[in-house]
């Protein structure tokens, strides 16, 4: 099976910048849609940003617009999250999720759209 793995992910002052990366190793086609998910301590998981095939459709949770930009490149089917203006409220465990069958009709923002998931990288940002 085709495994996420993301990286890029650290500690950081108020203010600052990480640009997470999620990998798709090994899957040789086109990934229809890709996504950033996050889940502080004690909290539910949440939506942070989607991303469409080719990279032309990009989606962004209100709590990180205007903040962080999206992208992938489709050749390799890498993803990437540049956050820059990191807030403490950005803290939490930053998870890459793939729909890779191409079946599951769900929004861009729903999670049961996504049939793969990485294990995650940690933000942490300071004040």
């Amino acid at each position: 099976q085709v495994q996420l793995v993301e990286s890029g992910g650290g500690s950081v002052q108020a203010g600052g910048s990480l640009r997470l990366s999620c990998a798709t190793p090994g899957y040789p086609y086109s990934v229809s849609l890709m996504a950033w998910f996050r889940q502080a301590p004690g909290k539910e998981r949440e939506w942070v940003a989607s991303i469409g095939t080719g990279g032309g459709s990009a989606f962004y949770a209100d709590s990180v617009k205007g903040r962080s930009t999206i992208s992938r490149n489709s050749a390799n089917n890498t993803m990437t999250l540049q956050m820059n203006s990191l807030k403490p409220e950005d803290t939490a465990m930053y998870y890459c999720a793939a729909d890779l069958s191409g079946g599951r009709w769900y929004a861009p923002h729903d999670p049961r759209r996504f049939d793969t998931w990485g294990q995650g990288t940690q933000v942490t940002v300071s004040s």
